[in-house]
């Protein structure tokens, strides 16, 4: 069983929040690493959870989370990806609040397909946080890689009208193509957020999805600038800082029915300091704060 320190629960009816780890970065395009994120997290979790943030909520004693450990990864790619998205619907059955740790961006594909099941019948929205949209149709031969996310969920999970994008400033051409046909895609650029600033893009996050049910917050690490962090396997300058993440994500926790999140692409192999690391425990410990209030 794995620990979070004092707010480990033991069984998963007792606590608020779910964790699943995904370990698998063979949907990696460029350097791999990623598929030793959820133990570098849980790493972390053993030395430093509970903390206080900085609106000095602390986090005390109680059964907050239940770990369920790491999907079996192996196999072949499909039959992984098949464990991934039974693991993951059986996960959502308990209702808790849900944080998958990747692994590659890849592994939303399975994770977002529970997500549809689970939530069968209702209004469902995806806010996707990247550097790239990942709307490749086929990247190096591969339909399932970390390039192919967000294309595989208009296929299978939502219309173009129920995602958004936020702190996009790199694309491939075919990309480019599909967001200028698919007039109800809502891409908000990392040059948008320096123009606008943040209260103008939450307002337009906030109108968008306030009639929803329920959103999947898919975060890809590398929407921060890779000053902030650099462990991911393509970095791309020009990004958020980590002050307007952690700003991002309180909002849309806060304000939106988001019942589930993953965080993907932190390679702690590639990484300076652990500073990805710090980041991505940074973002868990904001997002435990506001569930632990609700």
């Amino acid at each position: 069983m794995y620990t979070w320190l004092d707010i480990t629960a033991l069984e998963p009816e007792e606590a608020k929040i779910s964790v699943l780890g995904i370990p698998f970065d063979g949907g990696q395009t460029q350097e791999p690493g990623a598929a030793k994120g959820p133990a570098k997290v849980r790493e972390f979790a053993e030395k430093f959870m509970p903390g206080a943030t900085d609106d000095w909520h602390v986090l005390e004693y109680q059964p907050l989370v239940y770990d369920f450990g790491d999907v079996d990864m192996r196999g072949t790619w499909g039959e992984s990806f098949e464990r991934v998205e039974k693991e993951a619907y059986r996960v959502m059955g308990y209702n808790n609040f849900n944080i998958f740790i990747g692994g590659d961006h890849s592994v939303t594909i399975p994770l977002q397909k529970a997500f549809k099941r689970k939530h069968t019948g209702e209004k469902i929205g995806i806010i996707h946080f990247d550097s790239h949209p990942e709307l490749c149709d086929c990247y190096d031969g591969k339909i399932w890689s970390h390039a192919n996310t967000a294309k595989r969920a208009l296929e299978d999970v939502v219309e173009p009208e129920d995602i958004l994008f936020l702190g996009i400033r790199a694309a491939e051409a075919e990309e480019v193509e599909l967001m200028r046909r698919k007039k109800d895609l809502t891409v908000i650029s990392a040059t948008e957020i320096f123009h606008r600033g943040f209260s103008d893009c939450c307002r337009e996050i906030y109108n968008k999805f306030k009639g929803y049910d329920a959103i999947y917050f898919t975060l890809d690490i590398a929407v921060l600038d890779p000053a902030f962090a650099p462990a991911v396997g393509t970095p791309v300058s020009g990004g958020l800082t980590s002050r307007e993440l952690i700003e991002f994500v309180r909002f849309i926790i806060d304000k939106l029915p988001v019942t589930d999140m993953d965080i993907v692409e932190m390679a702690p192999p590639l990484d300076s300091n652990d500073i990805t690391a710090w980041a991505v425990m940074r973002i868990i410990e904001e997002v435990f704060s506001l569930i632990d209030r609700k």
